[in-house]
């Protein structure tokens, strides 16, 4: 009989929050010991008397939690949390891979774009230099600019990045 790491039984879940409850919901699993991750990203936002750059929760209503099956039940009695996302009648699950490289891209100084258009497939390609190398995704033609798409196929959207031409190669 063969043992089962304990690593092995954790798994990345997409939950969707309440509306602009994300962080609130985000800080209140990591004070239960619960490991979330809350993409953000930085906005330059304007008031009528100011600017201020705030992080804005880069996916709206959405964070990840890394849990075991039996936690399920304690992420759904947090404050915020409303549901988890469903993927053909099954709760949907996140590759470790798209977790990594969605912290990638938002760490990058790529301007990124999130969309739910159902963007078609491309030539795959790979990145191979600057802080996103070794990043595999689709290459699509998008409003007339060719962009690198990485697809976060059970939530429904796509991630556009824009890179040079120069660091990129098909395979």
């Amino acid at each position: 009989m063969t043992l089962i790491s304990n690593t092995a039984a954790y798994k990345w879940y997409p939950v969707y929050t309440q509306p602009r409850a994300e962080k609130k919901a985000f800080q209140t699993l990591v004070n239960k010991g619960i490991e979330a991750y809350l993409p953000l990203h930085r906005q330059m936002k304007q008031w009528s008397d100011r600017k201020k750059w705030v992080e804005e929760p880069f996916i709206k209503s959405y964070l990840f939690v890394h849990i075991t099956e039996q936690q399920k039940t304690e992420v759904l009695m947090t404050r915020g949390i409303a549901r988890f996302i469903y993927f053909s009648n099954t709760v949907a699950t996140m590759p470790d891979r798209q977790i990594a490289d969605l912290k990638l891209l938002l760490a990058s100084p790529y301007e990124l774009e999130i969309t739910e258009e159902n963007l078609q497939p491309g030539e795959k390609i790979i990145i191979k230099a600057g802080p996103l190398k070794g990043m595999t995704g689709d290459m699509v033609s998008y409003r007339s600019q060719k962009q690198l798409v990485l697809k976060l196929e059970n939530l429904g959207c796509s991630i556009l990045v824009n890179v040079a031409a120069s660091i990129i190669d098909r395979f």
